[in-house]
């Protein structure tokens, strides 16, 4: 079961993600998009959208530093394990913050918003789901773990058993012992990761960069008043 959760079920899910992404965009380039309902309500989006894509961002360059950055490099800079824990928790805190505002406003519009919730896919519905219970256990093990229990050191397992993936050489042993609520949130990152290229999450790899040298667009305004007729000679 242990090499089941924390070596099987990780690849699978990489493999979807990569494998996925090529299929999608093979075959449909044209739903490769963000399917925006900006035109149909403003107000809720205004402030959910920047609230969840700032709280995002801080998250995953927090994720990025925690289980990429070896513990030995952080100590060899000066960083103190306890600096590091103060440093986590403040900015997960903060992150998580934005996330969940961000996300329960964003809900909230598809739920109550009826031209938004007629809008809404299957693949909507899924993935705001997965997404709110990842983001869910990620704010539990903020508060409950690191805040209220003084801390669990992820950066001697969770980590260390990340890394091995991309290695190659996971040991699925490193995550028995590990707090459930780390557990959750590790696995349904990874179905996250599965079901993202099937859901609006594409449109992460789509910046438009290319508007950066793309010839201008000139619009016209069409003249409300009639014209005259020409005289005849």
């Amino acid at each position: 079961m242990n090499t089941l959760l924390w070596v099987v079920f990780p690849y699978a899910a990489l493999t979807v993600f990569v494998v996925g992404h090529v299929w999608r965009w093979r075959s449909d380039q044209f739903g490769w998009t963000t399917r925006t309902t900006q035109l149909l309500e403003r107000r809720w989006l205004r402030w959910g959208s920047p609230l969840f894509h700032l709280g995002a961002f801080a998250a995953i360059g927090g994720h990025a530093m925690g289980l990429l950055v070896p513990k030995a490099v952080t100590e060899f800079v000066g960083i103190t394990e306890h600096l590091y824990h103060l440093m986590a928790v403040g900015a997960g805190s903060v992150a998580a913050v934005m996330l969940v505002v961000g996300l329960g406003l964003l809900i909230a519009r598809r739920v109550l918003e009826p031209r938004i919730n007629r809008t809404t896919t299957k693949s909507d519905k899924v993935l705001f789901a997965v997404l709110g219970f990842v983001v869910a256990m990620g704010v539990t093990a903020t508060v409950v773990e690191q805040l209220f229990k003084g801390g669990y050191d992820y950066r001697e397992t969770i980590s260390v058993w990340f890394r091995g993936l991309f290695a190659l050489n996971p040991d699925p042993l490193l995550m028995v012992d590990v707090p459930l609520v780390f557990q959750l949130h590790a696995l349904s990152a990874f179905l996250l990761f599965a079901i993202w290229p099937f859901t609006r999450l594409v449109h992460v790899w789509s910046a438009p960069i290319a508007y950066l040298w793309r010839p201008y667009v000139v619009y016209r305004r069409r003249s409300t008043t009639p014209r005259r007729p020409m005289a005849r000679r």
